[in-house]
């Protein structure tokens, strides 16, 4: 399927912009069905919006299952499955890349 470049209009500020053929190639592929509503600037304000309303995050600590060092982790563990701190995370990550 031959994309073309489409003029939008915001939904938010009302302006024009252009919806390029590469994105719209890149929306097929994620399997996104409607074109943006909203300009690239409004999209960013509106992400930042959402992001400064979330708050900090929650950190909780714990102590890791490989080398027993106190951490903290953005997620609160269930106990079902080993925590690691920071760096054992970052080690059995490149481990396995």
């Amino acid at each position: 399927m031959a994309f073309q470049d489409k003029t939008l209009t915001c939904r938010d500020c009302g302006k024009e912009f252009t919806w390029t053929a590469s994105e719209q190639e890149f929306y097929q592929k994620k399997g996104f069905e409607n074109a943006p509503v909203r300009c690239p600037s409004c999209r960013a304000l509106k992400k930042a919006r959402m992001n400064d309303d979330r708050g900090p995050r929650q950190m909780f600590e714990i102590t890791c299952a490989e080398c027993g060092k106190k951490d903290t982790v953005p997620f609160q563990p269930k106990g079902d499955r080993p925590v690691l701190c920071r760096d054992c995370f970052r080690k059995e990550r490149s481990a396995t890349a």
